[in-house]
């Protein structure tokens, strides 16, 4: 998707709890706060006319604000804003995205100064767990864990139409129902063209990691006729950021029915997976954003490889560029029919040992990764391989990742593993193409940077392997490879034709500060992309 959104939104709630009763730090993504004005004593006789009148300025900013657009004029005030502090982030705000922003948001946190875009407020952030701004004096957790017996035990209190409902994705009915939700109502590029199409074979591989939690997939139902309205998910994930490793759960598929955006069960959703993984013990969190809230950890930007440049021509995902025909852009992005590397072969189950010490050794180049054991590699790779013996030897039924490996021919050492996986769009009203079919890049790793940190090696390796894995792609029918500027995709992305895209992707941390890290630009002389090493699919 050229311009994705958002894969899980961070929205200031500044209405009182459902509940009385405050539990402000047990919300991952949503900080609760009392306007301190609502507790004073009312206006005098003298100054009563006055306050009408402020009242009524006030009334008419906020219902601009909640109606069903943003005054233009306000977000140009904020876009210029953004520019002149020059805030981590600010530089890629534009119009589109600050309007999106102040969509999400509540425009009393902005008039009481309770929220910032793209960390530029000046103000603390009160209980807001997200890392304040400016370098940290060390990292570490910002809030200390609870006993689990001062957790929130009972649910949040949803409106009297809705019910909670923990989904259990490996029965394919509620499999299927999630798959419907997502692929409706779900994140669409800002000019409604594209909207993520996640299968219900996604769906399983992405949250059924070993050692997930069922009551950690939740959603809301109507009562009257059980239909799902509303999700969200969590799953465990070890994380190493820096020195320090921890447990954490990784936030994703934040989603409500676009008809019920106004009852405000986002920040529910929010804040009762937050109460759920609290209960577990666990107290920070990983998730990401297409849009700018207080306050990224990095900012990674989205670059495509065109591989069925006459389809994306036609949808425009992309353009021909000045000066160029499309024959010759077709030609220039030609691919060989197979993979060039010796060794190269898809990946099995007796290479998951090997694959696992090769990924542990070679992710010490980042700064923040996941940490993976064996089973979870398995998972990673082999788990959404699709059905054996449907398709054909490029993509089977139901796949969802593609694994290969490059093993010497003469030790039977496995010295590379490239990995990509599929997420297709729905192309919204178009008479012609009603999906693109989208790879995005997974996991990789190649013994010449696990071994040696000399980039001038490791870049020719790196470009021959991701090379292969684009014409593994290409032959499965892809329409389009995207990648992102992490990890070591800056030794390859430009070399191999991939065009930059307009979309950016920004990872949070729950309740840890760490400096910032390296992702579409250098930090603290780091490289481009080594600061982050997380795949959130």
């Amino acid at each position: 998707m050229s311009v994705p959104t958002s894969k899980i939104e961070e929205i200031i709630d500044t209405t009182q709890d459902s509940d009385a009763q405050d539990d402000s730090d047990d919300n991952i993504a949503v900080e609760h706060e009392h306007d301190d004005a609502e507790n004073q004593q009312g206006p005098s006789s003298s100054t009563a006319s006055s306050s009408k009148k402020k009242k009524k300025k006030r009334s008419k900013a906020l219902n601009a604000l909640t109606g069903k657009s943003i005054p233009q004029a306000l977000v140009d005030q904020v876009l210029d804003t953004v520019k002149a502090e020059r805030g981590e982030g600010s530089e890629q705000a534009n119009a589109d995205n600050v309007r999106q922003v102040l969509e999400h948001m509540k425009i009393m946190e902005i008039v009481k100064g309770k929220a910032g875009l793209g960390g530029l407020n000046k103000k603390d952030m009160g209980e807001h767990k997200a890392r304040r701004e400016g370098p940290p004096e060390e990292d570490g957790y910002i809030e200390p864990s609870k006993p689990a017996d001062e957790v929130r035990q009972e649910p949040y209190l949803l409106p009297k139409d809705f019910e909670w409902s923990i989904i259990d994705i490996t029965d394919p009915a509620q499999a299927t129902e999630v798959h419907e939700l997502l692929s409706l109502h779900y994140v669409e590029d800002g000019d409604a063209t594209f909207r993520f199409k996640y299968s219900t074979e996604f769906l399983q591989w992405a949250l059924q990691v070993p050692g997930y939690r069922r009551e950690w997939h939740v959603g809301v139902r109507v009562k009257s006729n059980k239909k799902l309205v509303g999700f969200i998910s969590g799953v465990p994930m070890l994380l190493r950021v820096r020195k320090n490793k921890f447990m954490s759960a990784e936030i994703n598929y934040l989603c409500v029915h676009k008809k019920l955006r106004s009852k405000r069960l986002a920040p529910l959703l929010i804040k009762e997976v937050t109460r759920q993984i609290h209960l577990k013990g666990i107290f920070q969190a990983i998730y990401t954003a297409g849009v700018v809230v207080p306050t990224p950890v990095s900012t990674t930007q989205y670059q495509h490889r065109n591989l069925n440049v006459t389809k994306l021509i036609d949808i425009q995902f992309s353009f021909v560029p000045r000066n160029m025909t499309l024959a010759r852009m077709i030609r220039l992005n030609q691919l060989p029919n197979k993979p060039q590397l010796p060794g190269i072969r898809e990946m099995s189950e007796k290479d998951i040992p090997q694959v696992t010490e090769l990924y542990t050794r070679y992710m010490e180049r980042f700064d923040m990764v996941p940490v993976m054991d064996a089973q979870e590699i398995k998972h990673q790779f082999l788990s959404g391989a699709g059905k054996a013996g449907t398709g054909d030897k490029w993509r089977r039924e139901g796949q969802v990742v593609w694994a290969y490996v490059v093993e010497d021919q003469d030790t039977h050492k496995i010295t590379d593993y490239m990995s990509f996986y599929s997420l297709p769009s729905t192309v919204i009203n178009h008479p012609k193409h009603g999906v693109l079919e989208a790879a995005y890049l997974h996991y990789y790793a190649s013994d010449t940077g696990a071994n040696a940190d000399e980039d001038s090696t490791l870049k020719e390796r790196l470009q021959n392997l991701i090379g292969d894995a684009l014409i593994v792609a290409n032959n499965a029918k892809f329409d389009v490879f995207n990648a992102l500027t992490m990890m070591d995709n800056s030794l390859f992305l430009k070399e191999l034709r991939f065009a930059v895209g307009n979309g950016f992707l920004n990872f949070y941390l729950y309740n840890w500060r760490t400096a910032p890290l390296a992702g579409m630009k250098e930090e603290n002389g780091v490289p481009v992309g080594r600061g982050i090493g997380v795949v959130m699919v």
